[in-house]
This record gives structure tokens, C-alpha cells and sequence, in this order.
């Protein structure tokens, strides 16, 4: 049973677009500037930036104008309130189970946000389980947290594709255990000389036909 690991933020769902939505409400409710939305977005980094620095950065730059609690929702709920999963990707999902995937979710971040988002979007009904980084006490591209998630679905680590947009955490981390991987572009130019995915596809839906189009010509019927 072929283990598929995939990352939600930016793979599996648009964390960037559900967080730059809510930005965009909360400078709007707050009478801020909306092209402080650029900034934000900068200063936030896809979510790689500490959210204890993030907050700092908003404080110091609204004090007063802006209420503590306010600052609190917006990094602890923003995304996860918005997140959707894309029609295609939840029909990949799908297609890789039937073909005897077993997927599982691999992600970096804070527990109690990111099973928000993997439950808001039906994710939970179409993986058979995930990890977070802050509850096994292991960051991609950290080996242990992709044994954790073997070791969740009682599936063998060896033959596992990754799937994920980053080319550190997701592509690296599967190079260094020798798994193979599909890099999301998400528009972008593979430009690493250190590591090189299996395989590039432009979206998760693409990825997922790419593992599972890999395996079917390795395992032919």
C-alpha cells in the first residue's frame, strides 16, 4: 500500500490567498491602509515567519489603533476560517485512494490552526490521517516527523512519494530519506542546486496524477 505524504499550507489548500483575504478585513475594519496588505504579507512569509514576530511587527507598527485580541484572531483564525480545498485536488484525493494510496497530511505548524483547516475542508474525510510539527515535536525537513507519519497510518516510510510547495521542508527533507517527491511550483521556477524533485507539476492535483502515473507505470496491470 503506497504511502502518499502531502503538505497542506500552499499545497493542498491556498493558505497565502484565505491569510491575504483576511488581512485585507482586517485593515479594512481596523482603518488601516490597504496597501499595508503587501507589507503584512511580506512580513508574514507564507507562515514560515514565528507568529510571536509577526505580532510584534503589527503591534509596533499600529499600537493603539489596533486592539491586542484583534491581532490574536488574525494570526490564530485568518487563514484557517477561509481555507478552501479546490474541486481538483479533492477529486486527486479521491482518484489516489481508490487506486490504494494511503495519504497522509504532513505539516508544519501550530496543532490546534492547522487540524482547523484539515477539518474545515473535508481533508479529514479524504486522508487517512495527518501530523503537525508542534505535536510530534518535529519541523520538515526533520526526518522524525516523516517516520511520525508513517508510523500514524502503520504504513512503511520506504517507496512514500512527498508532495509539497516547499523546496526545503518538502523536496530536501524527501531527498535526504530517498523518497521520491513532486514539487508544487505554484508558478514558480525550480531554482535549487542542493536537491531536485522526482517530478514538477503546477498545482496538488497535477502532483498527485504525477505520483500515481509514476507508480502505474512502474506496476502496470
Amino acid at each position: 500500500m503506497p504511502l502518499l505524504l502531502l503538505d497542506l499550507d500552499n499545497t493542498l489548500v491556498d493558505r497565502d490567498a484565505a491569510f491575504g483575504a483576511a488581512v485585507a478585513d482586517f485593515l479594512a475594519e481596523h482603518h488601516l491602509p490597504g496597501s499595508d496588505l503587501a507589507w503584512v504579507m511580506a512580513i508574514d512569509a507564507s507562515g514560515y515567519t514565528a507568529r510571536h514576530e509577526v505580532a510584534a511587527s503589527l503591534t509596533a507598527r499600529y499600537g493603539d489603533a489596533v486592539p491586542a485580541d484583534a491581532v490574536s484572531a488574525l494570526l490564530d483564525d485568518g487563514a484557517a476560517d477561509r481555507v478552501v480545498l479546490a474541486r481538483p485536488t479533492r477529486e486527486a484525493l479521491t482518484k489516489a485512494q481508490a487506486d490504494g494510496w494511503t495519504c497522509v497530511v504532513v505539516t508544519n505548524g501550530r496543532t490546534v490552526q492547522q487540524e482547523a483547516k484539515i477539518r474545515k475542508t473535508g481533508l479529514d474525510r479524504l486522508v487517512r490521517g495527518w501530523v503537525v510539527s508542534e505535536a510530534v515535536g518535529h519541523k520538515k525537513p526533520e526526518p522524525e516527523i516523516f517516520h511520525a507519519a508513517a508510523d500514524a497510518v502503520g504504513v512503511p516510510l520506504r517507496g512514500a512519494w512527498v508532495i509539497g510547495d516547499s523546496p526545503h521542508a518538502d523536496i530536501a527533507g524527501a531527498g535526504a530519506l530517498g523518497l521520491r517527491s513532486v514539487w508544487v511550483s505554484n508558478g514558480r521556477a525550480w531554482t535549487q542546486g542542493s536537491c531536485q524533485p522526482t517530478h514538477i507539476a503546477k498545482d496538488a492535483a497535477h502532483a498527485i496524477h504525477q505520483a500515481r502515473r509514476h507508480r502505474a507505470g512502474e506496476n502496470p496491470s
